[in-house]
């Protein structure tokens, strides 16, 4: 079984492309995910320059990539479940380089807001005035 649900931040911005001739939608980003190490074992670890998270390099593929790129930005906060794949390739010189990527089915968005508004958001409108609401009359047929 291949299956992986991660849940960590962009490093950077979606980069959307289209493959030629199918016009098939592709996103690439780079999650963050920290390792779960206790307060004190990560102090140790940023003080030695050790990484305390790592750096997942995700594709996702579709209308799922096209919504990624227009709601999604560096920082933002997403799960995702897909599966991992490897490959690699060799260069002129002949030196092989391997990688692994997850290949997303699934990306939930756990932080919302406006793309271009870099201060996150979670739903919670912060310009809401409390004026621009009136107050509702007390009515007996209200059961609670």
């Amino acid at each position: 079984m291949n299956n992986v649900n991660l849940i960590g931040r962009l490093t950077r911005d979606p980069e959307l492309k289209y493959i030629p001739g199918t016009g098939t939608a592709v996103a690439n980003f780079t999650l963050a995910v920290d390792r779960g190490l206790s307060k004190d074992k990560k102090k140790e670890m940023e003080q030695q320059g050790k990484a305390t998270a790592d750096f997942i390099r995700t594709v996702v593929w579709g209308k799922q990539a096209e919504n990624c790129a227009n709601y999604l930005e560096k920082g933002r906060l997403v799960a995702i479940s897909g599966s991992i794949r490897t490959s690699s390739s060799r260069d002129e010189s002949g030196n092989v380089s391997y990688y692994t990527d997850v290949n997303a089915f699934k990306v939930e968005f756990l932080e919302w807001g406006d793309k271009k508004n870099n201060s996150s958001n979670s739903g919670y409108d912060k310009d809401i005035n409390p004026s621009d609401f009136s107050s509702v009359e007390d009515d007996d047929d209200i059961p609670f």
